[in-house]
């Protein structure tokens, strides 16, 4: 394992505000690191070098003159999903993109913070999947394993994060995405209450259902970066009160009550969860009940909480179509689901909006007698590369489902979950990570946050790195 005492988002800030280290320093290793293992792990769709290198100068001579900011000179990546000045935004798409003229708002709110965004991680097509491979860009590979895939669609956030190329990234959360490839590279990945990180210039993403998260691989990491992307434009739909959730990285979260819920809810196809990851979920939850936490089974109402998510999803492929230069060059899969969308942009999409206020009803009954509710993330291990790339629609349906039915439903209903680490599954002569959904009520962050860091100490998951793909002989194996 190669292990970097320094790679962590807080420990780089505290060493550049420190005078430990300068910013040119720590881009210039981040800047190396990733041109060493794009040829293996492929987690970058566009880096800044020079742009960054720019930036990292002008930090510094903030820092020599005693400006201090939460992150400043510190460099972090962002999903290709979110503008960055002068850069395209391709979102997993094939074709040539024109560069924006403006920074979005997570990224300007992580500007203000100091930090140096050293490039733009890969996503699969307009984020429908939980893989991260396509013809605009390759493969993006699990940095614990080359042959299979960190997941999606923040994927290349999560190999990026996973692999040690930069301490800390953005990815967007519309089904799972934040947790899902969190789980399957051994992350924490905070998707945070709808609204809390801005989505302009969007209103909303996807009509509600995504939001920008966080990935890590430290609770205090995640919580730091959340922190400084939080806040609104004045042009959000979406505007939830303000939360600290740094400060609650060492508060004690008190005796809990938590739920543990196994079943997946309801989908049209059969999902099974993996007899391995119920062990590893029920493990946590052994470990939860030993930390003093009420851990007792029990499922929420979801009933067809699917029929609330697929218009939303759906007519939100529609949208971003429109806006992609080159829609001929799109995967057959995505120009399907636009045709649909286009379809279910009218009544259906208004009913299933509608249907939110109910579910928040029926799903947060549960919450009158548990205080966290804990998950498992996926059903599944990370699947290997392409075994979805050139699926039929239906199918590709099917094997998303069958690995990935738990995270969805907090989507809908736009409040906060946290993956963490699970540990690991044999996979013949290697391990895959797994991981586990802490998930609350509305803004709720800092209670799951508290927790999740709980159980960090007791575990010590950032302890555990995946093989060096940087090095001459990681890059020809």
């Amino acid at each position: 394992m190669a292990a970097d005492p320094g790679a962590g988002l807080v420990e780089c800030a505290r060493a550049l505000a420190a005078g430990e280290r300068t910013s040119r320093e720590a881009v210039e290793r981040a800047l190396a690191r990733i041109e060493a293992a794009q040829p293996s792990v492929n987690a970058f769709r566009l880096v800044r070098a020079e742009a960054a290198l720019a930036e990292a100068e002008a930090a510094d001579r903030e820092l020599a003159a005693g400006v201090r900011r939460p992150l400043l000179g510190v460099p972090v990546a962002v999903k290709d999903d979110m503008d960055v000045a002068g850069e395209p935004t391709a979102f997993g798409c094939p074709g040539a993109f024109p560069p924006v003229a403006e920074d979005g708002e997570a990224v300007r709110r992580l500007r203000a913070a100091g930090a140096v965004i050293v490039g733009k991680t890969n996503t699969c097509e307009l984020g429908q999947w939980p893989f991260t491979e396509g013809p605009a860009f390759g493969a993006t590979r699990n940095p614990w394993h080359l042959g299979h895939t960190p997941g999606g669609s923040s994927g290349g956030s999560a190999a990026a994060v996973a692999a040690g190329l930069v301490p800390a990234a953005l990815g967007s959360d519309g089904a799972g995405s934040v947790r899902i490839p969190a789980a399957w590279t051994h992350l924490v990945g905070i998707k945070p209450q709808r609204g809390r990180i801005s989505t302009w210039p969007r209103p909303e993403s996807f009509h509600g259902i995504t939001v920008n998260g966080t990935l890590a691989r430290t609770v205090a990491d995640a919580a730091l970066l959340l922190d400084a992307a939080s806040g609104n434009h004045v042009g959000d739909l979406h505007r939830p009160p303000a939360r600290d959730v740094s400060a609650a990285v060492g508060r004690d979260p008190g005796r809990l009550r938590i739920a543990l819920s196994l079943k997946p809810p309801f989908t049209a196809v059969p999902a099974r969860l993996d007899p391995r990851i119920r062990d590893r979920v029920r493990a946590l939850a052994e470990r939860l009940a030993a930390l003093g936490h009420v851990v007792e089974e029990a499922e929420p109402r979801y009933g067809q909480i699917g029929l609330a998510f697929l218009p939303r999803a759906i007519a939100g492929v529609a949208e971003r179509v429109r806006d992609v230069p080159e829609p001929d060059l799109l995967d057959p899969r995505t120009r399907d689901a636009a045709r649909l969308g286009r379809l279910l942009g009218g009544a259906p999409l208004r009913a299933a909006r509608r249907a939110e206020a109910l579910l928040h009803r029926r799903v947060g009954a549960l919450f009158a007698s548990c205080d966290v509710i804990l998950a498992p993330t996926t059903a599944a291990p990370a699947p290997r590369i392409g075994t979805l790339l050139n699926m039929s629609g239906w199918n590709t349906d099917r094997a998303m489902i069958a690995a990935c039915p738990y995270a969805w439903p907090w989507n809908v209903l736009g409040w906060p979950g946290v993956n963490v680490p699970a540990g690991f599954v044999d996979e013949g002569s290697f391990r895959l990570p797994v991981g586990a959904q802490l998930l609350g009520p509305a803004n709720s962050e800092p209670l799951l946050v508290s927790l999740a860091a709980q159980l960090e100490s007791e575990l010590r998951w950032h302890e555990l790195w995946p093989p060096d793909h940087t090095t001459a002989d990681a890059r020809a194996a």
